[in-house]
């Protein structure tokens, strides 16, 4: 037998929930379906819990620079792992507890719980129940791929997953991948007391950024101890005893690195190459991310997709969002698109470096009167007496519009201080507004009205 309602909504993550509990406010009756852990990556196997990992090594890199800061720390510093996992735990857990039991508790909305497959464009199997709707909208996100490098098949190898799950230190973690995954991971256990080596096949990390920031975010981690191994052109697993080890084509160093535990960060798959999606005649590219329209609509009607399945974001940010153009253009008569929204994004390195609009490099591509605003953080006061002052702020305006068209903010309370021209970009104000502005010393913001004074042409 089929259960009708009105809406279904697939997958738990940052878009799924609230778009649920809204329109079960508005009184339809709908089936939310989770097949695993309720929250998705954000909760379960990223934001939440590698940036409590953060707070846990910069608790311990500080500690190990006490004396930098006039504090005597007796005795040997160590890190408890099996502490470290039980805080991540019991801080991830509680997010999920919360999220499922809303959900559960939520007046108009049944909760399923299994592997949900299309039957048709209005119809979804889970387990024995088959459910039907005028209205789907699919939220299953990605997990991590597994490239296929030789050897992988038959050596250890860890996920970002699956890393989560260690309660001992790894001696030697080697990492391939010197993306954001990679480099947050390296810098953490770094701290926690590895020795981390990060392998890239690419000439530079983080090759998507300027190469300003590449070179300075590189140096950040050596600084630290961390070996970085580029231009990685032939990668190869294997394992040698209870060692890994890859080996690597690169212009200088060893040709083979090995350490005692291997993570493989080098991108996502999608959720979606189990849902059936032919039998609802849903158009997908050859990654698996469902084909969307600007208010996230596939081709066809009455099934939407959102968050990282729709290859339209990947963050939990930009999957937030998701749900509020949908919500917005479903129940609160808006007309709102994802065409509305800038890019924005952080690295949670320490100093993370805070992303907005376009890079110096686009900037110059754009054929726009580019000026640009560089500070190093040695020349900002707050940075100095904290001690943090690695990283550098650049701004980027349009010489006619007088608009901000992007900014970088490496350094301490990037994460933060971003906003501050994310939110003049929205409203598409001068640069002149905040140039007059009055900022709050001692701060990391206060030095922004002072960049733009010192804006040239690039």
């Amino acid at each position: 037998m089929t259960t009708n309602f009105d809406a279904i909504v697939i997958g738990t993550g940052q878009s799924g929930p609230f778009l649920a509990v809204r329109l079960a406010a508005a009184g339809q009756r709908v089936a939310v379906i989770e097949r695993g852990r309720f929250g998705g990556t954000c909760v379960n196997t990223g934001c939440i819990p590698t940036k409590t990992l953060v707070a846990s090594a910069y608790a311990a890199h500080m500690t190990r620079r006490a004396s930098e800061f006039g504090v005597q720390v007796a005795g040997t510093i160590s890190v408890d792992m099996k502490r470290v996992k039980a805080r991540k735990d019991e801080i991830s857990g509680k997010s999920r507890d919360g999220l499922e039991a809303w959900l559960k508790s939520t007046p108009n909305c049944t909760v399923f719980q299994g592997q949900a497959r299309f039957e048709s464009p209005n119809q979804v199997r889970v387990g024995e129940n088959l459910l039907a709707a005028s209205q789907i909208f699919i939220n299953v996100g990605g997990r991590a791929a597994i490239p296929s490098l030789p050897g992988v098949a038959n050596t250890p190898h860890l996920t970002n997953s699956t890393l989560l799950d260690l309660d001992v230190l790894p001696r030697h973690l080697v990492i391939v991948g010197g993306g954001y995954v990679g480099l947050e991971f390296g810098q953490i256990f770094r701290r926690l007391g590895s020795e981390v080596t990060i392998i890239e096949k690419a000439s530079r990390l983080i090759g998507h950024e300027d190469e300003d920031v590449s070179t300075e975010v590189q140096a950040i981690l050596e600084r630290e101890g961390i070996q970085v191994r580029l231009n990685a052109a032939c990668i190869e697993l294997m394992s040698h005893g209870e060692e890994v080890a890859v080996r690597v084509d690169c212009a200088a160093g060893a040709p083979e690195v090995s350490g005692s535990h291997l993570l493989l960060a080098m991108g996502r798959t999608m959720n979606t190459d189990d849902l059936g999606l032919e039998k609802a005649g849903l158009a997908h590219d050859a990654r698996g991310y469902i084909t969307v329209d600007n208010q996230l609509r596939t081709n066809v009607p009455g099934i939407w997709a959102l968050g990282d399945c729709n290859g339209h974001g990947g963050f939990t940010h930009t999957s937030y969002n998701d749900f509020e153009i949908v919500a917005g253009n479903l129940l609160d008569h808006q007309t709102r698109s994802i065409t509305d929204r800038i890019r924005a994004y952080n690295l949670y390195t320490d100093p993370p470096l805070g992303r907005c609009g376009m890079t110096e490099h686009e900037a110059r591509a754009s054929g726009r009167h580019v000026l640009i605003g560089r500070r190093p953080m040695t020349r900002v006061a707050r940075a100095v007496e904290k001690g943090e002052s690695q990283g550098f702020i650049k701004l980027l305006v349009d010489a006619d519009s007088k608009e901000f068209l992007g900014a970088n903010i490496l350094g301490t309370g990037g994460d933060e201080v971003i906003h501050c021209v994310l939110d003049m970009m929205y409203a598409h104000a001068s640069y002149t507004v905040m140039q007059r502005a009055m900022h709050i010393h001692p701060t990391v913001s206060e030095l922004l009205p002072t960049v733009l004074e010192e804006l040239q042409p690039v």
